[in-house]
């Protein structure tokens, strides 16, 4: 159990990362409520959005909201997706600001909930994560393979990741700070949040309806998240194929002893075919899974030995006179 760290304390400063993928129908309306339910809790007030390549009018709005609010925009060169987006907002929070929150702009993190993050917050807690009531909002299929997702990388990994709960959290500074040293490409960020500890609590929400447009989280890039958790925080599915060749080997020697004492008492019998076939199409099959398995762990780090950045900012527009201002 987690236990906060200090006693009361205040929030001057705080942070808001935003990250964006064609939200342009959502934006005009969340970015307004966002401050006006942020700014009764700092006195400073940063809003940080990441858009994530959007195909739609998403840059555009973000101008023209800017004319009004303060808001920082990195706007990517493409799409690297949300964990990279999440990581270039970490990046840039200012190191003064006591705390950090990560919200989407789709409106299913209910606003009304940041008032409570920031309350355990101010009790000491170091991170406060949003842990969704249902998953009504997604189909069957995905709910129920989210559900095996968590109780395999429960057992599999020594981390425990919170079932249901995913970027909808408030950090505290060193949170942030402990973030921004992991230098891993490949990022699977509810591992991270696990994985960096400190004193952490979570509040329940019924997530709410997207207010526009539909979302670009799929049967395929869940797939390639729960496998970059998967990869990313455990060794156990290449120490798995060890145990299940030992296996193999031994049942293979077992059976191989037993064809030698029947071939003393009974002699020669006419090979089976049936027997080879079945054999060595088993065999193959277990050769080339294992080699699938190995091939994931290589891919990432070919990845990691590239050295490639996560992802690439080509504009920075700032409300604030800068020299990155477009």
């Amino acid at each position: 159990m987690d236990y906060p760290k200090t006693a009361i304390r205040s929030l001057k400063h705080l942070s808001c990362i935003v990250p964006v993928y064609n939200e342009a129908k959502n934006l005009p309306q969340f970015i307004p409520q966002l401050i006006s339910e942020c700014r009764g809790f700092a006195q400073k007030l940063d809003i940080i959005v990441i858009d994530d390549g959007s195909k739609d009018d998403t840059v555009q709005v973000l101008k023209e909201l800017q004319k009004e609010y303060p808001l920082t925009v990195l706007v990517f060169s493409r799409n690297f997706g949300k964990e990279a987006a999440l990581t270039a907002g970490l990046s840039r929070v200012d190191p003064k600001s006591e705390a950090t929150l990560l919200i989407d702009a789709d409106f299913q993190h209910p606003l009304a909930c940041i008032a409570s993050f920031v309350e355990q917050w101010q009790q000491g807690y170091e991170m406060v994560y949003g842990v969704r009531l249902h998953r009504k909002d997604r189909p069957l299929l995905l709910r129920l393979l989210s559900t095996f997702f968590y109780k395999l990388i429960d057992r599999i990994t020594p981390i425990e990741i919170p079932h249901d709960a995913g970027d909808f959290r408030l950090l505290d500074r060193d949170v942030v700070q402990a973030l921004n040293q992991l230098t891993e490409r490949e990022r699977f960020m509810k591992g991270l949040y696990a994985w960096v500890g400190f004193s952490k609590t979570a509040i329940e929400y019924v997530p709410e309806d997207r207010l526009q447009g539909e979302s670009s989280w799929g049967l395929k890039k869940l797939i390639d998240l729960a496998i970059t958790g998967i990869t990313s925080f455990s060794n156990l599915p290449l120490r798995m194929w060890s145990v299940i060749g030992a296996i193999v080997s031994s049942l293979s020697l077992i059976y191989a002893l037993l064809i030698i004492l029947d071939t003393l008492l009974n002699g020669v019998d006419l090979p089976g075919y049936a027997t080879i076939t079945v054999a060595i199409t088993f065999l193959g099959g277990i050769q080339l899974l294992s080699i699938g398995i190995l091939g994931e762990y290589i891919a990432r780090i070919f990845t990691e030995v590239k050295q490639r950045p996560a992802y690439i900012i080509s504009r920075v527009l700032s409300s604030k006179p800068s020299k990155d201002n477009d």
